[in-house]
């Protein structure tokens, strides 16, 4: 054992001291192996600098706060069973209007926007909130107050929960999921 642990100590050094190569390798390979220990230091510098050059450029992109200004299409998916589609347009400085999108308001007029409002939170996580009437049947209308908790899952894409209080009446709040994806325009 201790013939081979020399031969490997010796190999070791042959690497950490070039000086020492002609006593080792033939004149002939010396250059070869100069030319290997030269090639990996320089493709183990590039590497550390691309990637000293690159750090700078990762944490902007993961410090970015997503942008909630925008339009987004919300289709709203109750426990009960009830799906809704609501639009909001989210502004600067927090606010924004959410509106019913529903196809039964072409025979009572157009939905009309209610103001709502919006805060980025920690993690990704967004809320909005703002009145709206959805349509009962032909005839009736429910009032309440549709409050969003959800977080972005990419940059055009919102998911979580949702809660509509009725203004009128006695009844419990209604609770279920929603998916807001970005509106191209």
């Amino acid at each position: 054992m201790a013939k081979f642990e020399a031969m490997s100590n010796d190999q070791m050094t042959l690497w950490r001291q070039p000086c020492r190569l002609h006593s080792f390798v033939p004149q002939a390979t010396r250059l070869p192996l100069q030319l290997i220990r030269h090639s990996s230091f320089v493709i183990s510098a590039m590497a550390i600098l691309t990637l000293i050059t690159q750090m700078p450029r990762i944490a902007v992109a993961q410090t970015q706060s997503p942008n909630m200004i925008g339009r987004w299409n919300i289709e709203i998916s109750f426990a009960d069973g009830n799906k809704r589609t609501v639009r909001f347009d989210a502004q600067e400085a927090g606010k924004g209007t959410l509106l019913v999108v529903d196809p039964r308001l072409k025979v009572w007029g157009p939905g009309k926007p209610s103001e709502a409002k919006w805060t980025l939170n920690e993690g990704n996580s967004v809320t909005f909130t703002g009145p709206v009437e959805f349509m009962l049947g032909n005839v009736g209308r429910d009032a309440g107050t549709l409050m969003f908790k959800g977080k972005f899952e990419t940059p055009d894409s919102i998911s979580g929960e949702v809660e509509f209080a009725p203004l009128v009446g006695e009844r419990p709040s209604k609770h279920g999921t929603f998916k807001a994806t970005r509106a191209r325009e």
